[in-house]
């Protein structure tokens, strides 16, 4: 989204507090209008809280809630303009598909002729329009998620709250509905705010992903921002695995400033991504798939940052074979090579003295906790 889109929910310094515990502390975000928005944290970092004050099934201790710019703090959900999808469906049993998804326009007195269109184009959209005279006990899970999902749609609200909605389905099924639920909301255009703990699950489908921790958002960005310029520790280590070495920062300035680990090793990283870190203890980072395992005594190509270390591990995965060589500085660091001739991994094996080669822009830095 632009930074000129149109604010859809903000949420300005709020606090929540159940007794001595703040689950969310001053917390302040903005979610443009029509995008795909992720808050992705473990439990117990605030996600599910924030979601709730939002929705208005919590209220919050301090701060303020806003929809579309009007403030909404102090009104309960039914006077928000948002519907909220949980990860158990609370379909009515007795009601087929089609009277589950229209229960909302009856009770809010919407003709019949209405409520039958509207209700025939959201199961069209979430493609269940040749169950709809199914009952909630004849559906599987996924369609049974796709039956709240579109109940939700109907009402047409401003955004839709999505809290761990595939969480009680198998990994195959959350797949497939993870690109379902991004079709879905690029056809509707309608904000999508989604709590998750699998960080696979947000990269796939949000626009911006706020990573909580803590009851405060650590980093908050694309996936691939994330992911390639963690921030901290806590976001380099929850999306995705990275590997760590500490050292200190020696030279900071140029387009490329030096590190050097505790056992002596030179790495270079762009000096944009240092910052704030100059003089100051840090944890230099690489992504696995990121490195090049060079047997000793080999080149390395010209430029690269390189660590020592001996394989201790060597698994062959069928698309990738993942090495875990313990550095000279004792850390043990994850490498992914692609499998691309075929080969096991007997050329690098287990003992062998090899070389960890990346190039420096794949460096990233970050404090050292």
């Amino acid at each position: 989204m632009s930074g000129q889109a149109e604010t859809d929910i903000r949420v300005d310094g709020v606090t929540k507090r159940f007794g001595e515990t703040t689950a969310v502390d001053d917390l302040t975000l903005s979610i443009p209008r029509g995008s795909f928005f992720a808050m992705l944290g473990p439990s117990g970092c605030g996600k599910t809280t924030t979601l709730r004050m939002i929705g208005g099934f919590e209220d919050p201790t301090a701060g303020r809630v806003f929809l579309g710019g009007s403030d909404v703090t102090n009104h309960p959900p039914y006077k928000r303009d948002v519907n909220t999808v949980f990860q158990s469906y609370a379909l009515f049993p007795h009601l087929n598909v089609e009277k589950n998804v229209g229960f909302g326009l009856e009770r809010k007195k919407v003709s019949k002729d209405e409520i039958r269109k509207r209700v025939g184009e959201v199961l069209e959209l979430v493609q269940l329009a040749h169950l709809a005279k199914r009952k909630p006990a004849q559906l599987s899970g996924g369609q049974a998620q796709r039956v709240a999902l579109a109940r939700a749609l109907v009402n047409r609200p401003r955004a839709l709250l999505l809290d761990e909605p595939l969480g009680a389905l198998d990994l195959r099924l959350r797949k497939q509905l993870q690109i379902e639920l991004k079709r879905i909301q690029r056809d509707v255009g309608i904000t999508f705010v989604h709590v998750t703990h699998d960080q696979e699950e947000a990269m796939s489908m949000a626009d911006t992903i706020a990573v909580m921790n803590l009851g405060r958002i650590e980093q908050a960005g694309g996936a691939a921002d994330l992911y390639e310029r963690p921030q901290t520790e806590f976001v380099a280590n929850f999306l995705g695995v990275s590997n760590l070495v500490d050292a200190q920062v020696r030279r900071n300035g140029g387009p490329l400033s030096e590190l050097e680990t505790h056992d002596g090793a030179k790495l270079h990283v762009p000096s944009e991504r240092c910052g704030p870190h100059t003089d100051h203890a840090v944890r230099a980072g690489v992504r696995p798939e990121k490195i090049t395992l060079i047997p000793a005594g080999q080149p390395v190509p010209d430029g690269s940052n390189v660590l020592r270390g001996t394989v201790v591990v060597a698994a062959f995965l069928g698309i990738s074979i993942q090495y875990v060589v313990r550095a000279a500085g004792g850390e043990e660091l994850n490498v992914f090579a692609q499998n691309t001739d075929g080969s096991e991994p007997d050329s690098l094996g287990v003992g062998r003295e090899v070389q960890l080669a990346w190039r420096p822009e794949h460096t990233f830095v970050v404090a050292r906790g």
